[in-house]
C-alpha cells in the first residue's frame, strides 16, 4: 500500500483540530454546574439528571464507533459538521425539555452523538493521518490539552452564564456557540478524501477488528479506559453537588472544575511528550495509580476549599492525559488506516465506564445519602488499572501478507 502524503500543515491541522474539541469538550465538562437547576426546577431526583448524562456518555461511546467508521471513509470534515449541527439542537433541546424522557433524549442521544462526531476519535484520525509517528503522540497530547483548556475556559463562563442569564438562556447560548464548530471544520478537510473517496487500505473494516479484538494488547487497553472513564465522569458531574452537600459554596465547585481543566492542559501535554520517548503503557500505569492515590488523601483530610482546590490540581495533571498515550499505543500497534475506528472501540469502552459512573453516582446517592461507596469504587478502580496497563504490548503488529481492501 502506497503511503499517505501529508495533506494539511501542522498549524493548520493543530489549530482547527484543537479548537474544535476546546469547543466540544469544554462545553461538556460543565454539565455537573446544571445538575441542582435542573432538578429543581423540574422536581426531579439526581438520578433522573444523572440517567440522562449517563446516556449521554454511552450514545457517545457508540456513535463514536461509527463516526469513527465514516471520518476514515469520507474524511473528518462531513462528520464535524454533522456534529456540531447535532450539538446545538441537543443543548437547545435540553433547556426546553419538559419530561424526563425528552430530556433524557436531547440531552443524552442528541449531544451525545453530537460529542462522538467532534470529539478525540475523529480528530485523532485527521492528526494520524496528517502526522509523521515521531511526532504523533505529542500532536495528540496538543489537541488533549486544547480539550482540558477547554474545560478551564468553558466551566467558569458557563457558571457566568448560569448565573446571570438563567440555567435555561444558558444552554440555548451554548446552542450557538456549538455552531462555530461548523467553520472550523472546512480547515480540517483532507484532500485525499475529496468526492468521498478514501485511501485504499491494506484492510477491509472486518479484518481491522478481528485483528485488533483479538489482539491482547487492545482489550487490556479497552479495561483501562473503562476505568478513566469511571472516575472522571463521576468526579465532573457529582463533585459539585458533593461539595454543596458538605457546606461549601458553588464557585468553589465552579472553581475546582476550572482548576482541574487548567492544569489537564499541563498533564495532557507533558503524557503527549513523554509518550515519544518513554513506555506508554508505564505511563498509562502510573497515571492511573496515582489517581487512586489521589482520591484516597482527598477523602482522608480534613475537606476545605484549599483541599478542594489541591485534590483537583492533582486530578487535572492526571484528568485526560490517559488520552494521548492510550490513542498513540493504537497507532502505533495497528497503523492509521482504520485509527477513527479502533479509537472510537476503546473510547466506547471509556464511555461504558462514564455511564456507570455517573449513574451509580445518582443511584447510589439517593439510595444511601452519601458519594462514599463511589469513591472508594473509583479507588480500586484506579489500582486495577494501573495493574492491566503493565502487559500491554506496543510494538506493531507483523501482519503476514497483505489482507487486501
Amino acid at each position: 500500500m502506497s503511503s499517505q502524503p501529508k495533506q494539511l500543515s501542522m498549524a493548520q491541522l493543530l489549530v482547527c483540530g484543537a479548537a474544535i474539541v476546546t469547543l466540544s469538550m469544554g462545553i461538556r465538562h460543565g454539565f455537573g454546574l446544571w445538575l441542582q437547576p435542573v432538578t429543581q426546577a423540574n422536581g426531579w431526583s439526581r438520578e433522573t439528571f444523572a440517567f440522562a448524562i449517563a446516556l449521554q456518555n454511552l450514545t457517545w461511546g457508540c456513535a463514536g464507533i461509527f463516526a469513527g467508521m465514516l471520518a476514515d471513509r469520507f474524511g473528518a470534515f462531513r462528520v464535524i459538521i454533522g456534529g456540531a449541527l447535532l450539538y446545538a439542537l441537543g443543548l437547545m433541546g435540553m433547556a426546553h425539555s419538559p419530561t424526563p424522557l425528552l430530556f433524557a433524549g436531547t440531552a443524552g442521544v442528541l449531544i451525545g452523538a453530537a460529542q462522538a462526531g467532534t470529539t478525540y476519535a475523529v480528530i485523532y484520525g485527521v492528526i494520524g493521518r496528517n502526522v509523521a509517528a515521531d511526532k504523533r503522540s505529542w500532536a495528540m497530547g496538543i489537541a488533549a490539552a486544547a480539550g482540558s483548556f477547554g474545560q478551564f475556559l468553558m466551566v467558569p463562563t458557563e457558571g457566568f452564564l448560569i448565573s446571570s442569564f438563567g440555567w435555561q438562556q444558558a444552554l440555548t447560548l451554548l446552542g450557538f456557540a456549538a455552531l462555530l464548530m461548523v467553520p472550523l471544520a472546512w480547515g480540517l478537510r483532507e484532500p485525499g478524501f475529496a468526492g468521498g473517496a478514501a485511501p485504499r487500505r491494506e484492510q477491509t473494516i472486518g479484518q481491522a477488528l478481528r485483528e485488533a479484538f483479538k489482539y491482547p494488547s487492545f482489550q487490556l487497553l479497552m479495561a483501562g479506559y473503562f476505568v478513566c472513564g469511571f472516575q472522571v465522569v463521576f468526579i465532573g458531574v457529582h463533585m459539585p453537588s458533593y461539595l454543596k452537600d458538605k457546606g461549601l459554596s458553588p464557585q468553589v465547585a465552579s472553581y475546582a472544575l476550572a482548576l482541574i481543566g487548567l492544569f489537564n492542559v499541563f498533564g495532557t501535554y507533558i503524557a503527549g511528550t513523554l509518550g515519544q520517548r518513554l513506555a506508554k503503557k508505564n505511563i498509562l500505569a502510573f497515571i492511573y495509580f496515582a489517581r487512586a492515590v489521589a482520591i484516597s488523601l482527598f477523602l482522608l483530610a480534613p475537606l476545605s476549599p484549599a483541599s478542594v482546590y489541591l485534590f483537583s490540581a492533582v486530578m487535572g495533571l492526571l484528568w485526560l492525559s490517559t488520552v494521548p498515550p492510550t490513542n498513540a499505543v493504537v497507532a502505533q500497534i495497528f497503523g492509521v488506516a482504520h485509527l477513527s475506528m479502533l479509537s472510537g472501540f476503546v473510547f466506547f469502552s471509556h464511555q461504558i465506564g462514564s455511564f456507570m459512573g455517573v449513574w451509580l453516582g445518582g443511584y447510589l446517592y439517593d439510595r444511601t445519602g452519601s458519594y462514599d461507596v463511589v469513591w472508594y469504587i473509583a479507588i480500586a478502580l484506579g489500582i486495577f488499572a494501573a495493574l492491566v496497563n503493565l502487559p500491554v504490548k506496543e510494538n506493531a503488529i507483523r501482519r503476514t501478507a497483505p489482507q487486501g481492501a
